[in-house]
């Protein structure tokens, strides 16, 4: 269902209209612009499931079955640091950096992976039930998707649930790959769309939208898949976001409408 189908992406997206998905509701909520202040490479091979920034080193973990990895590259140069391969019958979905401890999720198979953050060998598994999608960490706390339009908060070291919130707006939204940001909320794909949500993880309201679509030209859209990855640059109100297989990744900053 996450591999390059176009033709059901769109069916299930005019299937969230019709259903309500965006109701009169969601309207109300404050749109945000995208500035873009810069742009650097992106490997086009790469079906980005999560991106986390630790300092200087980027990591991105990717999916589909046989393909999925996880690496870690220098942040300014993007020379790799690291790379391992998830064998299939594995689907990597979202990663994040929980302490001393990398966590990478797995799509149906209900398996989250505990990874050294250095060499990115695997620690340990712990099983969950439920679709994986993404990840973040935040507030002593990890907060994972399951592509709707919930968010469930786990122990950052036993990957135990500890509580869960429903969006009290844009229901039927997918939410895909998250970003605990430094001001407390979580930045999240609504995939299949070019949307970005910006939520408020304690009380599920949704306090801003904004609209990624026309940031690759549609020459390079045309060989892309679904917008998918962003991390925060620490310290700063930027954040570099990308899609599957996009060939660019941005430099953006969300500015009110």
């Amino acid at each position: 269902m996450k591999r390059n189908r176009r033709a059901l992406a769109i069916g299930v997206l005019v299937g969230l209209l019709v259903a309500g998905g965006c109701g009169p509701a969601d309207e109300s909520t404050p749109r945000m612009n995208i500035e873009v202040l810069g742009t650097r490479p992106h490997d086009p091979k790469a079906f980005t499931q999560g991106l986390e920034i630790d300092g200087d080193i980027l990591y991105e973990g990717t999916g589909l079955v046989g393909a999925s990895s996880v690496r870690a590259s220098r942040l300014a140069t993007g020379a790799e640091l690291a790379r391992t391969e998830l064998p299939a019958p594995y689907f990597g979905e979202g990663i994040t950096l929980a302490g001393a401890t990398l966590w990478q999720l797995t799509w149906h198979d209900g398996v989250a992976i505990a990874r050294d953050p250095a060499t990115l060998a695997e620690r340990g598994r712990v099983s969950y039930d439920g679709e994986g999608w993404g990840l973040c960490a935040g507030a002593g706390r990890l907060i994972m998707s399951d592509g709707t339009d919930r968010l469930t908060f786990r122990d950052p070291e036993t990957f135990a649930p500890t509580g869960s919130i429903e969006l009290t707006s844009h229901n039927g939204a997918r939410l895909n790959e998250l970003e605990c940001a430094a001001d407390g909320s979580v930045y999240a794909n609504d995939w299949p769309t070019d949307t970005i949500l910006r939520i408020d993880p304690d009380s599920g309201a949704v306090l801003g939208t904004a609209d990624a679509a026309g940031l690759l030209p549609a020459t390079e859209r045309a060989e892309a898949d679904a917008l998918n990855g962003i991390a925060q640059l620490p310290g700063t109100d930027r954040f570099l976001i990308t899609g599957k297989n996009w060939p660019t990744m941005f430099e953006v900053r969300f500015a009110p409408a």
